[in-house]
């Protein structure tokens, strides 16, 4: 028997998506299909229902790609019931942390803004030339149906570039003939742009900028089984990274 796992938000695109993956993989076995919005229906051969109380079978590990409130709700379910949790939903605070900090003392947590491998490796690529430059700016690009901006990845790239270097030029806009033109400033002024495209999965530029010379460091999802790597990495080793990790990058030899 491989390691049980459970998904919640199985109906969804991304959920189905998992479901296959966790199917396909000869060290897991799919247990539990779990979706509110989509109880009754049946994803690789299993029937989902609505509430994780409904699962007969034993959860080793339970894969999160929800919403905040619901991915809130759903760690703390498994903090309560000693389940290991692989979290990608994004919008999780300071003091979410810390509550699953708290909470992860049976079981354990990993979270990361993005499972993508390539993902991963342009924050990493990007922190580490942040203090090269001296300007910078984020622009994210999604499909036309996520509703959060800008994304955790986004947020998460900026927060890693702002900690790597303490030295930014000033924004020296003065007029601002459109509101917003500039996108939001993030961490350390750092301004973040977010574009919601029909057709598109998901991308992301970093630009960096200084005297006589810029740097654009960009990674782009085309298919949502770009994520599948990252998420069973995360199963498969969650029960080996006591309470609560944050980032992928934590999990690879980076």
């Amino acid at each position: 028997m491989g390691i049980r796992v459970g998904v919640f938000g199985a109906g969804g695109r991304m959920g189905a998506t998992v479901c296959a993956a966790v199917a396909e993989d000869l060290e897991l076995e799919l247990v539990a299909a779990i979706d509110p919005a989509h109880a009754g229906d049946v994803v690789e051969g299993m029937t989902v229902v609505a509430e994780a109380s409904e699962v007969g079978a034993q959860i080793d590990v339970v894969i999160d790609f929800t919403l905040i409130s619901a991915a809130r709700a759903n760690a703390q379910w498994a903090a309560e019931n000693g389940v290991h949790a692989v979290i990608g939903t994004s919008g999780f605070n300071a003091d979410d942390f810390d509550r699953l900090r708290a909470a992860f003392t049976r079981s354990n947590c990993v979270i990361a803004p993005n499972f993508a491998i390539g993902a991963v490796l342009m924050i990493v690529l990007a922190e580490r030339a942040a203090r090269y430059f001296e300007t910078a700016d984020v622009i994210e690009m999604h499909h036309d149906g996520k509703r959060d901006a800008p994304s955790g990845t986004a947020m998460h790239t900026a927060e890693r570039i702002a900690a790597a270097s303490s030295d930014w030029a000033p924004d020296p806009t003065q007029d601002m003939v459109l509101e917003g033109a500039r996108g939001s400033a993030g961490p350390a002024g750092i301004h973040i742009h977010a574009l919601r495209v029909r057709g598109m999965v998901a991308s992301q530029e970093v630009l960096f900028g200084t005297t006589g010379q810029s740097l654009t460091i960009r990674h782009d999802t085309y298919d949502r089984s770009s994520f599948m790597p990252g998420v069973l990495l995360a199963v498969k080793t969650v029960g080996d990274r006591p309470g609560l990790t944050v980032g992928l990058d934590q999990l690879l030899d980076l």
